[in-house]
Formats: C-alpha cells, sequence, structure tokens
C-alpha cells in the first residue's frame, strides 16, 4: 500500500510538471510568435522599402545631375 502511494505521488508529481513546461512552452512561443509580431515584421518591411525608395530617389537624382553637365 505505501508503495503504491509513492508512485501515485510520483504519477502525479511527473504530471504536474509535464503540465508546467506544456505551459512555459506555449507562453514563450504566443510571447515571440504572437500578434505582435506580425505587426512588428510589417513595420520592418515598411522601413525596408522605404530605404529602397530613397536610395532609387538618390539614383535617380545622380543620373539627372550627370545628364545636366
Amino acid at each position: 500500500m505505501p508503495e503504491q502511494r509513492s508512485h501515485t505521488r510520483q504519477l502525479i508529481g511527473s504530471l504536474v510538471v509535464a503540465v508546467l513546461i506544456v505551459a512555459i512552452a506555449i507562453a514563450v512561443v504566443t510571447a515571440q510568435f504572437g500578434p505582435t509580431s506580425a505587426a512588428e515584421q510589417e513595420a520592418i518591411e515598411e522601413r525596408r522599402e522605404l530605404r529602397e525608395e530613397r536610395l532609387e530617389e538618390r539614383r535617380e537624382l545622380l543620373e539627372e545631375r550627370r545628364e545636366g553637365r
């Protein structure tokens, strides 16, 4: 009987630890890939597009200057 209680306690303890590990894993994944992640990706993409536009404008300006000479 005491041996069975020990196994039961060990089983319950293992299940509690497993549930905690799963809960922590879900929290970490949600924090990294949650709704803010999409907004951050969009902001990064927008900044990249702005840099490309500015670079293109500079190229055009340099080309116009070269043609004007």
